[in-house]
């Protein structure tokens, strides 16, 4: 995954106004170094997702990545499946990152690639999901508007067969003040020691501002059973990053 290793300095310069955080061109070029410094037990958290996608998987049906930015979730599919077959509709409303995605795609896996993966640019809500049994949410829900969640998660729950798996890696907040502040400070601490000065901590918070809006877990877990999920678990948690799966 460190092929693509540009680094970020989206927020390196003092900006006079900082604009709304977007999926651009610029973003995009540095996105996995972004990823890399900026969420604790990405890789790991990744690594896991494709081996539950593996063991949850139906021959015949689909994988849905939603969200799925540059590939990095779908090129572990490859590493993880072997020459065993499968199929993934990798969805994601930003063209600079389906770009890079396509890319990378043909430069690793041009063979395959089109027998497996499925490019889509459009907003996850605006897809149908069907004769799914995965679906994978990394870090993407808590861009989506909060009263839209709902909805994509019952339209997930439509989609999957029974069995299917969930699987969500989001960043979360306490609902405690107390916790939620400490989980802050050691957020912050977290991305100082990975070379991130407080002015682009600073300003990439103020553009994360009412773009990026976190759920509590308690909010995740009511939202997922309610839609009709029979399991839900949370696997991996690192602070106010958690990531979790639900079973239809």
């Amino acid at each position: 995954m460190n092929d693509m290793l540009e680094k970020d300095r989206v927020f390196a310069e003092k900006q006079t106004t900082v604009s709304p955080f977007r999926f651009n061109e610029n973003v995009a070029r540095v996105f996995e170094d972004m990823l890399v410094r900026s969420v604790p037990f990405y890789a790991e958290a990744l690594k896991q997702e494709a081996r539950m996608a593996q063991k949850y998987y139906r021959p015949g049906t689909r994988i849905y990545d939603l969200g799925c930015s540059h590939g990095n979730f779908g090129l572990l599919l490859f590493e993880v499946f072997g020459d065993a077959p499968f199929t993934v509709t990798a969805v994601d409303n930003s063209w600079p990152m389906i770009d890079r995605y396509a890319a990378r795609l043909s430069a690793y896996h041009s063979d395959r690639c089109q027998r497996h993966i499925h490019l889509v640019c459009a907003g996850m809500q605006d897809i149908k999901i069907e004769n799914a049994s995965v679906v994978v949410l990394n870090l993407t829900l808590q861009f989506l508007k909060p009263q839209k969640r709902e909805r994509m998660i019952q339209k997930i729950y439509g989609g999957l067969y029974p069995g299917g798996i969930l699987l969500i890696t989001e960043k979360t907040v306490s609902p405690d003040p107390e916790l939620a502040q400490m989980e802050l400070d050691f957020y912050r601490q977290f991305k100082r020691e990975n070379g991130y000065s407080d002015l682009e901590i600073s300003q990439k918070r103020d553009a994360l501002e009412k773009v990026l809006i976190p759920d509590t877990m308690v909010a995740h877990e009511k939202r997922i059973l309610a839609a009709g999920f029979s399991t839900f678990n949370v696997w991996l948690k690192w602070f106010n990053f958690v990531s979790m799966m639900a079973i239809k």
